[in-house]
């Protein structure tokens, strides 16, 4: 089901749901997607929803502000990661859940890192698509992602133009209908602080693509936040969502929960 919410400064975001027969001691998952694309995109194409929905799973996902369904301004006052893990709390709030799992990839991985830094009612965390540059730079790896490049990349008037290195944000834009001036206001917008890594206790699981260029050096992220594993699996930034193993291991790790707060459990930490 496609449902509406309304965010704190005016904006109406689109959210998705998903449930067969829900298992009732286990919460409900929260999906956040990646730059440039959107929840269906991100999570349902590639089979994420349907392992998690087949295991019990009640399952929303949210477009995030300037993707998919939802409302995309093009002022980059409007933006940034903090912005939109407000809109998961949000979310958070008006599914009513006392407890949730959080799942995001790549933009959104910054987010879930955000809002679980901040909000208890997450109690397991999956984070895909970054790696040391969640730590040495303060969010997506703008070292591989030059904001000022993709944003030129997104607004140039002939696609001829767009720079070779920055030309599969422009490709993956035109190809999900994005509002390209909405995802160059966000990239203008994208986090650069440090993340308050120290302050999530909740058990995560960091997984990576061998071959992703945005998700170097994953485990100097897993080893930055308190007792997270480390996957990583074939694949590149695009491709190792739909890579079986991705899929598999998000369920499995969020099927391991042991049903108390958050923190009620730690796993052991891998770091690369």
């Amino acid at each position: 089901m496609t449902h509406e919410l309304r965010t704190h400064d005016g904006l109406t975001l689109r959210y998705h749901s998903w449930s067969r027969e829900p298992v009732a001691a286990l919460p409900p998952v929260v999906l956040l997607h990646g730059f440039a694309a959107h929840a269906r995109l991100n999570w349902e194409g590639p089979g994420v929803v349907e392992a998690l929905v087949s295991r019990g799973r009640e399952v929303y996902a949210l477009d995030a502000r300037g993707h998919g369904g939802s409302d995309g301004p093009h002022d980059p006052a409007r933006y940034g990661e903090a912005l939109m893990a407000r809109d998961v709390r949000g979310l958070i709030d008006r599914i009513g859940a006392d407890r949730v799992h959080l799942a995001g990839y790549s933009m959104g991985a910054v987010v879930a890192l955000l809002t679980a830094a901040g909000d208890s009612r997450v109690s397991r965390l999956v984070v895909g698509g970054i790696g040391a540059g969640a730590v040495e730079v303060g969010g997506l790896d703008t070292r591989a992602m030059p904001p000022e490049l993709v944003s030129a990349a997104l607004t140039a008037d002939d696609p001829a133009d767009v720079p070779e290195s920055a030309r599969g944000f422009r490709v993956l834009a035109e190809a999900s209908g994005a509002d390209r001036f909405a995802l160059a206001a966000q990239i203008r917008a994208v986090h650069r602080g440090a993340l308050p890594l120290e302050r999530i206790s909740v058990p995560t699981l960091v997984l990576a693509g061998e071959d992703d260029p945005l998700a170097v050096r994953p485990g100097v992220l897993a080893g930055a936040i308190a007792g997270a594993e480390l996957a990583v699996l074939p694949g590149d930034h695009l491709t190792v969502v739909r890579e079986p193993g991705f899929a598999g291991a998000l369920t499995a790790f969020l099927a391991r929960d042991s049903g108390g707060g958050a923190g009620a459990e730690t796993a052991k930490g891998t770091g690369a």
